[in-house]
């Protein structure tokens, strides 16, 4: 819902006006930026919004009803503001972005027109574009629960009670060497078998890709070392000398939700689900029909 002040509608009443486009990003963790598409900084209600990404916006619509309407902005990736890294790291996923229009001339006429979420945002020739997402985006995703044999919670979360803090569960180390593109050797995790960090997390706490968080795929221990082989998506792996912390995966399945981390109560699947096998399946000679359970 747009907020035009007095003065500005009254501005927007003229036959000649200055406006311009100024957008006040607000990430996750906190970090405010400002853009507009001005050719001079301007500052507005206390925040600079500055001009040298170039940014430039789409066509926006409102539509009535309950379909989401998107906007797509377009800027340089710029070292100072916006960088390859940052985006690749996904600092700017879910970021809140309010478009004002401003009276450049009296930047104290300024009007917020929409907010919206960064949704998806892509990256060629050194420029990026941000589709961002209105309050009606929310109704396309799913929510509740799934009725699957994989659990549906999260690793450690409220609804899975284990304690990722226990040391059985997570660990620090440090980046020894780069072995491929998408696989670092590492130090400190000597303790803990093979497979037991696959699809789990690993957080940079050093070096240039601080807090990034990557999804371990795959977790080997062989004659040569420990080896993480990580989920890139176009970021770049940590270089060596620099520390993480990864904790354990868990693959959903409830025999690892057992095994693993003894936590086979609180487990969110229902593995005893039928699958569709279960539809065209009938009773043979030699079966067992015992009641005992299909999943130990």
């Amino acid at each position: 819902m747009s907020d035009i002040p007095e003065t500005l509608a009254a501005h927007l009443a003229r036959e000649v006006t200055s406006l311009s486009h100024c957008w006040r990003v607000t990430r996750r963790d906190g970090t405010v930026s400002g853009f507009t598409d001005h050719d001079r900084p301007l500052t507005v209600a206390g925040t600079s919004f500055e001009p040298q990404s170039g940014f430039t916006a789409s066509e926006a619509r409102e539509t009535l009803g309950l379909a989401a309407d998107t906007v797509e902005i377009e800027g340089a990736i710029s070292a100072a503001t916006i960088t390859a890294d940052d985006i690749a790291a996904g600092r700017w996923d879910g970021a809140t972005v309010e478009t004002l229009l401003v009276n450049w001339r009296a930047p104290d006429q300024a009007g917020t027109i929409r907010t919206q979420t960064v949704g998806r945002i892509t990256r060629a020739d050194n420029r990026f574009v941000a589709e961002l997402d209105g309050p009606e985006a929310a109704l396309d995703r799913i929510g509740g629960r799934w009725f699957r044999r994989a659990c549906d919670a999260e690793l450690g979360d409220e609804r899975c009670g284990v304690d990722l803090d226990d040391p059985a569960f997570s660990a620090d180390g440090t980046v020894a060497a780069l072995v491929s593109a998408d696989t670092i050797r590492v130090d400190g995790l000597d303790a803990f078998p093979s497979g037991w960090f696959a699809e789990g997390r690993l957080t940079a706490t050093s070096g240039a890709s601080t807090g990034a968080t990557v999804r371990v795929l795959s977790h080997r221990v062989s004659g040569e070392g420990t080896d993480l082989v990580l989920w890139r998506d176009d970021a770049g792996l940590p270089v060596p000398g620099d520390g993480f912390t990864v904790v354990a995966g868990c693959d959903k399945r409830f025999a690892t939700c057992k095994a693993k981390f003894a936590n086979h109560l609180n487990f969110r699947g229902f593995p005893h689900l039928p699958g569709n096998d279960a539809a065209y399946g009938y009773a043979t000679e030699g079966q067992v029909f015992d009641g005992a359970p299909l999943v130990p």
